[in-house]
């Protein structure tokens, strides 16, 4: 038998913030869950994966490449946050690698399973949805932020480093 997403894992992330005890019992139980060792790939960039992930223990890298083609690390991804939202929302290529730092375990939640919640658990998928939308949201503001920054920064040195 396969390993089961704990939910109370679940309810404590980013996606199921709103989601009653019984309601994150139904979206664990459509999750799957990967065990990552140190430096694992879970997912690569331009890969056709759609996958929606919750990091429930450990940490994960967020990898894209540059114009040179080169891997930076964007972001370190705490416990409880998501990834994939715009591939899972938009059955998208991914736009980013996300990698293992140390033993880390994901919480994976695949479309399919996802929209089988529509019929059976319409109230779960609305708030798993509006979840991802806050999720979305925040991270555009925090990316209008920081172009602010970089502009008012580059106007006040006129261009100067």
């Amino acid at each position: 038998m396969s390993e089961v997403a704990d939910y109370k894992v679940v309810r404590n992330s980013t996606v199921g913030s709103e989601l009653t005890e019984e309601k994150a019992k139904l979206l664990a139980a459509k999750m799957g869950v990967r065990r990552l060792k140190d430096g694992e790939l879970l997912v690569r960039e331009g890969e056709a994966d759609q996958t929606l992930f919750i990091l429930a223990a450990g940490r994960l890298t967020v990898i894209s490449k540059d114009a040179d083609g080169t891997e930076q690390v964007v972001y370190t991804m705490k416990e409880g946050e998501c990834a994939g939202t715009r591939a899972f929302v938009e059955q998208s290529p991914r736009k980013a690698t996300l990698r293992a730092v140390g033993d880390s375990t994901v919480y994976t939640l695949a479309p399919a399973d996802f929209e089988s919640l529509l019929d059976s658990a319409p109230r779960v998928a609305f708030l798993v949805m509006r979840a991802l939308f806050r999720v979305t949201h925040a991270n555009l503001s925090r990316m209008n932020q920081e172009t602010r920054q970089l502009a008012n920064y580059i106007n006040k040195t006129q261009g100067r480093y």
